[in-house]
């Protein structure tokens, strides 16, 4: 293999990048006979420079004889950090380039002082499975990809509405109840960019999501309040929304409502993991 070069991403990268991205989930989904979780060039060509232009997100890319051949993303905006997507050009798999982006994100991450960090990762692609087992990585938990038509579903006492700064503090305290740590760099960009709810009940906000889609994640208290924010949406962005598969009784009202299952995924977890306390739905970050 020629030599590799890691080095920051520059928004001029986008465009190699996206279209990388296209053709190495592509390839990848087409190889195991999945749909796919990027459906063009042109759709990662948009949320790619939104990746490489965030402050909060590092960026790298991998380049070989000059050429950029993969990339990866290390999101920082939180105490637990989140990896990906990272991509690889087909053309060069199985060449290290992929592990080469992993470690370095993750030298990245201790640099930071990072407590923990994580990702999700797809089930069928046992190649990455392996990767980051070895690079220290530990399998958590069962997910579920579920798509399907928006359900206008409401469940009594419960209210769904959007969410503003005002609840940053009690969504917080939610998070941190249930998971031990707060995600508050992605409620406040979600709450900006209006994706953001938040669910009501006599006891005031009860539950989060700060997207009901693939790069969302959700708090909860009680499955109704995920029952609320589930059955609010418009739409299921991405792939669609990932429910913990070991959560029977969400995953089972899921399907009752005809949500279908697009692929399952793992959650995996490097340093601090606890237990999660309550109801949650990861992001495909973690």
């Amino acid at each position: 293999m020629n030599s590799v070069s890691l080095r920051p991403a520059r928004q001029e990268d986008a465009p190699v990048c996206g279209d990388i991205c296209f053709r190495a989930f592509n390839t990848l989904a087409q190889r195991h006979n999945f749909p796919s979780d990027v459906t063009s060039a042109e759709s990662a060509i948009e949320f790619i420079p939104e990746l490489i232009g965030h402050p909060d997100i590092y960026a790298v890319v991998a380049e070989q004889d000059g050429r950029v051949v993969g990339s990866n993303f290390l999101d920082e905006r939180n105490l637990i950090l989140g990896i990906g997507p990272i991509t690889v050009d087909p053309d060069v798999q199985a060449s290290s380039v992929g592990r080469l982006l992993m470690e370095h994100v993750l030298d990245r991450a201790q640099e930071q002082c990072a407590v923990g960090v994580r990702l999700c990762q797809v089930a069928f692609n046992n190649s990455s499975l392996s990767l980051y087992s070895k690079l220290g990585f530990q399998l958590r938990e069962p997910l579920s990809a579920m798509q399907g038509n928006p359900l206008d579903v409401t469940i009594p006492g419960y209210q769904v509405r959007a969410a503003t700064m005002e609840d940053l503090e009690s969504c917080n305290d939610l998070c941190h109840r249930v998971h031990g740590h707060d995600r508050c760099g992605e409620l406040r960009d979600a709450v900006t960019d209006h994706t953001a709810r938040v669910v009501e009940s006599r006891e005031g906000v009860t539950g989060y999501a700060t997207n009901l889609s693939y790069d969302g994640h959700v708090i909860g208290r009680t499955n109704d309040d995920l029952k609320a924010l589930i059955g609010s949406a418009d739409a299921f962005g991405g792939t669609g929304i990932l429910i913990p598969t070991r959560n029977t009784e969400l995953f089972r009202w899921c399907l009752d409502h005809k949500l279908q299952v697009v692929q399952q995924m793992s959650l995996m977890t490097m340093g601090l993991y606890n237990e999660p306390q309550g109801v949650w739905m990861p992001s495909v970050s973690y």
